[in-house]
């Protein structure tokens, strides 16, 4: 039987959160242990109920999803925090990223995409929209190095702490594949996959995967 995983569904809109209740409540291995209508409310039942995940809104009352990830971020790297919503915009995007969240959704997927995203965030990976990836990589690589504050050279003098495995390693969660694609891509088992990842996160001091990604594709502007 596959391990329980406990999600918190944060976000304004009970329409949302009871549609969400209903995708996610029909796989066995999901439990939803709690709702939000806010951000601080979030917080607050994040670290009293210590879920797996949390779906978070970005646009919410009192305290909005983005601040909400910024003050779980300083308790540690759980829960895994997947920002869905319906504004794509860079701002969203890259502040949630940045702040620590493990994926960025977009309102409109399917019903399975939202289960598989659950599920990867539960096993450590990163999740985004194919829609954003493009978007995420271009800000990155066509920034101008001479205007963000040193980033892309800093990035850059980071990742040269990496082996030579380590950063095919890097370069591959970049793409956002997952640890199996990761492996076949490599040759490697997922285990092994998973092990270096945690390396990653060790040496790189990041939260996620997604923090990993953000680190190569700066680094580009530094060279």
């Amino acid at each position: 039987m596959a391990e329980l995983i406990r999600v918190l569904i944060a976000d304004d809109d009970p329409l949302v959160r009871v549609g969400l209740s209903l995708v996610l409540g029909a796989a066995p291995e999901i439990q939803i242990v709690g709702e939000a209508g806010d951000g601080a409310e979030a917080v607050e039942l994040a670290r009293r109920l210590r879920p797996d995940v949390v779906l978070m809104d970005v646009r919410m009352p009192r305290t909005d999803g983005l601040a909400a990830t910024a003050e779980l971020r300083r308790d540690g790297p759980a829960p895994a925090i997947v920002v869905l919503t319906t504004f794509d915009t860079d701002e969203n995007l890259l502040g949630a990223l940045r702040l620590g969240a493990n994926g960025f959704l977009l309102k409109d997927i399917a019903p399975t995409e939202i289960l598989d995203a659950v599920r990867r965030a539960a096993a450590g990976e990163s999740i985004l929209a194919p829609s954003v990836v493009p978007r995420l990589i271009g800000y990155a690589v066509a920034r101008d190095p001479e205007s963000d504050g040193g980033r892309g050279s800093r990035a850059s003098a980071v990742l040269d702490r990496l082996t030579e495995r380590e950063r095919e390693v890097a370069e591959a969660v970049a793409t956002g594949r997952s640890n199996a694609e990761i492996g076949a891509e490599l040759h490697m088992s997922v285990p092994t996959v998973k092990a270096y990842v945690s390396r990653l996160l060790d040496k790189l001091g990041c939260a996620n995967r997604v923090q990993v990604a953000i680190l190569v594709h700066e680094s580009r502007t530094g060279k």
